[in-house]
């Protein structure tokens, strides 16, 4: 099975520097633009079934890339973003006022990061393998896709290629519409393409 792995497009928050977590944002007209992009891209692989974070943006992303094609929709909360609690909504500049050090632990020691009320990023990795683990063994299709988020679809990634937490924001970084693919093929899986560079 090969498993395509999409970012959502940019948002008005992610334009503004506001933490989205899982409170609901919507594209821009730029984000809406990278989506339809991608779109040809995807026309080329024979995607059987789209698994969508039930966020808005997500939501609006699935729909643009998977424009006029007949391919099946499931929304899940499970492959929502990680959860920051009382930080969603808030500019991240004000939050490093208020929150300095989890700020810093969020984007540069993210093994560290513990904040009352909101996800751990290892929190976050389990709840996104455990999706997977439901795809492969609910499905028979050859190719799925999933329409998620930046954070969680890091750290399905760093799972997979055995990458600590500790450095999951190291380089590619995940962009924007970003496309990535793991392969599964017996027991063992393949990262083929990480955020649009082949592997």
């Amino acid at each position: 099975m090969q498993i395509h792995l999409i970012r959502h497009g940019e948002t008005n928050w992610n334009k503004e520097g506001r933490v989205q977590g899982q409170t609901d944002s919507v594209l821009t007209d730029l984000g809406k633009e990278q989506a339809a992009k991608l779109q040809s891209t995807m026309s080329a692989y024979p995607i059987e079934k789209v698994y969508c974070s039930s966020s808005v943006r997500t939501r609006e992303t699935a729909a643009l890339v998977f424009k006029g094609q007949d391919i099946l929709h499931e929304y899940c909360d499970s492959l929502r973003e990680i959860y920051l609690g009382s930080w969603e909504t808030r500019l991240y500049q004000d939050v490093e006022i208020d929150h300095p050090e989890e700020l810093e632990n969020f984007r540069s020691y993210p093994h560290k990061f513990a904040f009352e009320g909101a996800e751990t990023f290892s929190d976050l990795q389990t709840r996104g393998v455990e999706q997977i683990n439901r795809i492969l063994s609910e499905s028979s299709a050859q190719a799925v896709a999933i329409v998620s988020h930046g954070a969680i679809i890091k750290t399905i990634l760093s799972y997979y290629e055995g990458r600590h937490l500790r450095d999951l924001w190291d380089p590619p970084r995940m962009h924007n519409c970003a496309h990535s693919i793991l392969e599964q093929s017996g027991d063992s899986f393949t990262i083929t393409q990480y955020a649009d560079l082949k592997v």
